[in-house]
């Protein structure tokens, strides 16, 4: 056996050093690897603020799927400083907290209702802060004309004049544009550039806005007379739309009045009456009733708001 020992030496001192070379190799690659993610992510739309994200495990699972891959885009068309894992654990926080105080305060059948208020709130503050910079983006759309008759008149190429409105302008066009001039930057052409901005911010002043970049772009010819009869079109239109925004205040307001009633009443009802939902709820009969009365202030705000929604 004692000719055995110094064999048996040598292969456990290789398998030892592979593991260690086996170790150190898999410690650089993962140190590589997190190099690119985080490099990735701050080229990403998500803006680079320099604070430390949150749940970037959950964050770069969710980015690969197609749940992940939406709710990124619709980030980073609203300008929001979160990222997919940030925003999916405030939303479930959300719920979750929802769900305790009506199932508490009201009774334990308001509890998922409430819950699934909470989830519909979240996405509902992204469509709104999405509207909201999409509106202010109209607003400095005549600004946007005006800066690129200006630069196309003084003989700027069509990619010289948006990166100078870029440089020029405030968010949200500033920061807009600075990506079209990015994609230009990088060999992408003007037509798909600008086609990725109108999917960004949809809105008909800037389709009209783009067509015109586009189309003078592809014939050569002079743009500056089209840019400033639209700058006089689009400040018009600017005038009218707050108009419109003015005139329709109230109704908004009784859009989102008409559900508060509702809460209120049971409230009310509860506090007048101690245990009058939970012995309400606690029937087949009474759920339904409760369902029937939900959806039926629900269909109102719907209605309201759709009346009251009138495009300029």
């Amino acid at each position: 056996m004692d000719h055995l020992a110094l064999p048996t030496l040598g292969v456990t001192l290789l398998a030892c050093c592979l593991a260690v070379l086996g170790g150190h190799t898999y410690a650089t690659g993962k140190a590589q690897r997190q190099a690119v993610v985080d490099r990735l992510t701050a080229v990403g739309p998500a803006p680079v603020t320099g604070r430390r994200r949150r749940f970037p495990g959950l964050d770069r699972r969710l980015r690969r799927t197609r749940y992940g891959r939406h709710l990124d885009n619709r980030l980073a068309a609203t300008g929001l400083d979160l990222t997919v894992g940030e925003f999916t654990v405030f939303t479930a926080l959300l719920a979750g907290g929802l769900w305790l105080v009506g199932a508490s305060v009201l009774a334990a059948f308001f509890g998922p209702i409430a819950g699934l208020i909470g989830v519909w709130a979240a996405f509902a503050f992204l469509n709104w802060q999405r509207g909201r910079r999409n509106e202010r983006f109209i607003n400095q759309l005549p600004e946007l004309s005006r800066i690129l008759a200006n630069a196309t008149q003084a003989g700027l190429a069509l990619r010289t004049a948006l990166s100078m409105a870029a440089d020029e302008l405030e968010a949200p066009a500033g920061e807009e544009l600075g990506k079209v001039a990015d994609k230009l930057s990088v060999g992408h052409s003007v037509d798909d550039a600008l086609a990725e901005l109108t999917g960004r911010l949809p809105s008909r002043e800037l389709v009209v806005l783009v067509t015109t970049l586009v189309l003078s772009n592809r014939a050569g010819g002079t743009v500056v007379g089209s840019l400033r009869n639209l700058t006089v079109t689009l400040e018009e239109r600017k005038e009218t739309r707050r108009e419109v925004r003015t005139q329709l205040s109230q109704v908004t307001l009784t859009a989102f009045a008409v559900p508060l009633l509702g809460l209120g009443a049971l409230l009310l009802m509860n506090q007048v009456m101690p245990g009058s939902l939970d012995r309400m709820t606690s029937s087949a009969v009474g759920q339904a009733a409760v369902l029937v009365a939900l959806g039926l202030y629900g269909l109102g705000f719907f209605l309201i708001r759709r009346m009251s929604k009138i495009d300029v």
